[in-house]
């Protein structure tokens, strides 16, 4: 059975930009997070794993946002017993649902802090949050061939 622990997390990056938009005060925007996750293994000892969470908000031509964000949060997971795809797909979630209530707070801060109305993401399970992640029989994983040293 896999085992494993949280042993450092870490704000990568926190940003927070207002874009000048020129519209009716009654305009609404659709806001839609992208989140994105990688997964490295440390080459010195491959029972260090690092988990890389972010979500960004950004504005385009076709949508407009009011803000553009970036929060990226960084855990190094030691984990034990991880032997196939099943044992993988099991951490990516379990360690997604660890990391991602500190990027759910920081994405709340950053727009508080910004003096607009605070951006709360849903809280969602970590296995719901990547498409990927969803099905038990029907999943890739993009561990990155890189490794952390």
């Amino acid at each position: 059975m896999i085992e494993y622990s949280l042993k450092a997390l870490t704000a990568d990056e926190l940003n927070f930009k207002v874009n000048p938009l020129k519209v009716s005060p009654d305009t609404k925007f659709e806001i839609k997070p992208f989140f994105s996750r990688q997964i490295r293994q440390a080459n010195e000892n491959p029972k260090i794993n690092i988990v890389i969470l972010e979500c960004k908000i950004e504005s385009t031509e076709e949508s407009p946002k009011p803000f553009n964000l970036i929060a990226r949060f960084v855990g190094v997971f030691e984990v034990e017993n991880m032997n196939n795809d099943e044992d993988r797909r099991t951490f990516a979630i379990n360690a997604t649902e660890t990391i991602f209530p500190y990027l759910r707070a920081a994405v709340t801060n950053l727009t508080a802090d910004a003096l607009i109305n605070p951006l709360t993401l849903p809280v969602v399970s970590g296995s719901t949050l990547f498409p990927d992640d969803r099905g038990p029989n029907n999943y890739t994983l993009s561990f990155d061939p890189k490794t952390v040293n």
